[in-house]
């Protein structure tokens, strides 16, 4: 995956991720996860045409495109890729290369403890701060996890 691309091509995907794509962490309830909840970081990029969705899907091999309401969305969600993709890109990164900073540090994180999902939460709060289209529907996973556990766990 990726690693047959030019460097001509990771710039390019890496240009369109920082100007049409997201990194988005989230901290979702599991009930299968030892603290009851999953840290997941997704990757996204956005396009009305979905012909430039079609070449990083080729390109990359991995994700999917899936229809929104008026465009089209490549999709990562898969954790072990995300991080090879960020990794991938990061060289090229201008714009959101703070954002796949603390992705990556999200994903190498284990939770063995609640400090360790605490920590996570935090990550992933500092990482939805600086997502702009998420102003009005940004969660605090802090607060979230903090109303959940326990002053034991």
């Amino acid at each position: 995956m990726g690693k047959r691309c030019s460097e001509v091509e990771k710039a390019y995907a890496a240009g369109f991720l920082d100007a049409d794509g997201a990194i988005m962490a989230t901290i979702e309830k599991h009930r299968e996860k030892k603290f009851g909840f999953r840290v997941r970081v997704i990757v996204k990029i956005t396009q009305r045409d979905q012909k430039i969705l079609n070449w990083f899907l080729k390109t990359f091999r991995v994700g999917k495109i899936r229809q929104n309401r008026t465009a089209h969305d490549w999709l990562i969600r898969d954790q072990k890729i995300v991080a090879e993709i960020l990794g991938i890109l990061m060289p090229y990164l201008k714009v959101k290369k703070f954002q796949a900073q603390k992705a990556i540090k999200i994903l190498e994180s284990s939770i063995n403890s609640s400090k360790d999902l605490y920590r996570a939460a935090n990550l992933a709060d500092a990482l939805s701060r600086h997502n702009v289209r998420s102003n009005g529907r940004r969660k605090n996973f802090m607060i979230m996890i903090k109303e959940h556990c326990s002053r034991n766990d």
